[in-house]
């Protein structure tokens, strides 16, 4: 057999170079995808050097990592706030390509066996948590902050404080969750893919998780891409294009799984206030700025903006139903509907346990003076939106099986029609 041959193992400076590359093409599509969502979002007026620093910071938020706001002005001002928000189009950007290419080798079978599969995914993690420290420790700034012409601008002015505000990175969780976020691409890489091989340990479960598995990873990449036209169309039509190619750019996959979750039948918690809001659609923001902690669901929605919002109850039971259909049409002809049910339940019960967190948002700046705090909106402000989770899993898993079960019977008629 040739040296060249596809199913020839690679040697350990091979992989370990395959593995590199593998990270560093990952990592320079998510900075191209954040680095086109900053712009849009204004990042052009940052001040200089201050770019490079706010990049690394999305990136580490994009694959989990924990940003603090932090500052100060001597003993006599003081700021404090919190940023827990991930980027979902960078992840999603990131975990596509990572996944492909820890798959290519896998699919030529030039990696082969539980020990080679374990050495290929160490070398990859290895180089993984280097890159991810390296952007912890890249994501730090200080900015000076304005204290304006009001009241904080006189006792400013008069003690001589010039508040500042700044952001770093939390080293140890970010890794930490960094290496957790690695560990479910390439889980859910080898649960989606045709081709690569499962360790002998886990062939018994490739006929029921795989289809369960690619359906419901292509029931999540539909709702982005439902979620990108309708973008589209209102950048064309309405306006407001850089505000939308931001968050398309940045977090199209936030409001596409919240608009699922939500067609769902789940509810959202949360609250607006301050100068801070959610860009896209604009009646989250509506719906949220009061003063308390508000429910988001499809009722809150269709009575604050009419009924045409019920629309996402259609368009989540259409997309559920094809991934049923999927799943079924993918899976061995003897697998029984009500197994075919709970699959899909289980499935769908874990997209939304994913997904859920994933697309929470929480973030809060507040700046004092002698003590004297929140004075003025212009600075401080929150933003919290989160699921309740337990009511959103089980919504699911009641989806999941009566979709499950009527797209089994469904594919299974076609099937006898053709016989």
């Amino acid at each position: 057999m040739s040296a060249h041959s596809p199913s020839t193992p690679r040697s350990p400076l091979h992989n370990w170079l395959a593995a590199l590359a593998a990270v560093i093409a990952s990592l320079a599509a998510m900075a191209v995808m954040a680095t086109l969502g900053l712009w849009a979002a204004g990042a052009a007026d940052l001040p200089d050097g201050a770019v490079a620093p706010v990049l690394a910071a999305v990136l580490v938020l994009a694959v989990g990592g924990t940003v603090r706001l932090s500052g100060d002005a001597g003993g006599l001002a003081g700021t404090e706030g919190g940023l827990t928000v991930i980027p979902l189009s960078v992840t999603l950007t990131g975990a596509l390509l990572l996944g492909w290419c820890f798959l290519r080798p896998l699919h030529r079978r030039t990696v082969a066996g539980t020990p080679g599969l374990a050495a290929w995914t160490a070398q990859i993690a290895v180089v993984w948590i280097l890159a991810v420290l390296g952007l912890a420790l890249a994501a730090r700034r200080t900015f000076e902050v304005s204290l304006g012409e009001d009241l904080l601008g006189d006792l400013g002015e008069l003690f001589g404080v010039t508040p500042t505000v700044g952001f770093a990175a939390e080293v140890l969780p970010t890794v930490l969750i960094g290496l957790v976020w690695l560990a479910g691409v390439l889980l859910v890489a080898l649960l989606v893919s045709h081709g690569a091989p499962l360790p002998p340990e886990l062939m018994r479960f490739q006929a029921g998780a795989r289809p369960a598995a690619r359906a419901t990873l292509g029931l999540l990449l539909v709702a982005v891409a439902v979620a990108l036209g309708v973008a589209l169309a209102v950048a064309a039509t309405r306006g407001h294009a850089a505000e939308t190619f931001a968050v398309i750019l940045l977090g199209l996959p936030n409001a596409a799984w919240l608009a699922l979750t939500v067609g769902l039948g789940a509810t959202w918690e949360g609250r607006v206030e301050g100068p801070f809001g959610l860009p896209m659609p604009r009646v989250l923001d509506e719906v949220l700025r009061t003063p308390d902690v508000s429910e988001l669901n499809l009722g809150s929605l269709a009575e604050h903006d009419g009924a045409r919002w019920w629309w996402l109850l259609v368009i989540a039971a259409v997309l559920v139903l094809a991934t049923a259909c999927s799943m079924a049409a993918t899976s061995p002809a003897r697998v029984p509907p009500w197994q075919h049910a709970l699959r899909l339940a289980v499935a769908l019960a874990l997209a939304v346990l994913t997904v859920g967190p994933t697309a929470r948002v929480s973030a809060r700046i507040g700046l004092s003076v002698l003590g004297i705090g929140d004075l003025g909106e212009g600075l401080t402000g929150q933003v919290l939106l989160e699921p309740r989770l337990w009511g959103a899993l089980g919504l699911a898993l009641l989806w999941g099986l009566a979709a499950g079960f009527a797209g089994a019977w469904a594919v299974r008629v076609l099937r006898r029609r053709r016989q």
